[in-house]
């Protein structure tokens, strides 16, 4: 089964680019307009990784990965933003599931760097137990 990765993205140019992109490396992608509209979505199957907006209306994509990561909800998660990331956008992003933090524009290769690192997270110093990545 290929990797389920999930892109909210307020801006449908971004959503729909990037599910071209993901389905032409034979990715499987969902995507979704806001941040609610992804907690609403019932969810067959897990997501393997996210890729998030910073900047959406309503709940925006740092309060979307808090709140997954607080429901133990634990997917790897790669912000994007057309804004650029200060120190407070930067601290606000981090987390042991944080993958990478991309600046729009970013190129297809920055993009898909994050996606591979995120498919193998987390990295083995934060398991535990013996888990393996397959084991999450």
């Amino acid at each position: 089964m290929a990797p389920l990765a999930a892109v909210v993205d307020d801006d449908i140019s971004v959503r729909e680019s990037l599910e071209s992109l993901f389905r032409s490396a034979g990715l499987e992608v969902s995507v979704f307009a806001s941040a609610e509209e992804f907690l609403n979505v019932a969810h067959p199957r897990k997501a393997d990784c996210l890729i998030l907006d910073v900047r959406l209306p309503g709940m925006s994509g740092i309060d979307l990965h808090r709140q997954l990561v607080a429901r133990s909800c634990k997917v790897p998660a790669i912000f994007i933003t057309a804004h650029g990331y200060d120190d407070l956008t930067r601290s606000q992003t981090c987390s042991d599931w944080t993958v990478a933090c991309l600046t729009k524009p970013f190129s297809e290769d920055e993009l898909f760097d994050a996606v591979q690192a995120a498919l193998k997270w987390p990295p083995k110093q934060l398991m535990q137990n013996g888990e393996t990545n397959e084991d999450l």
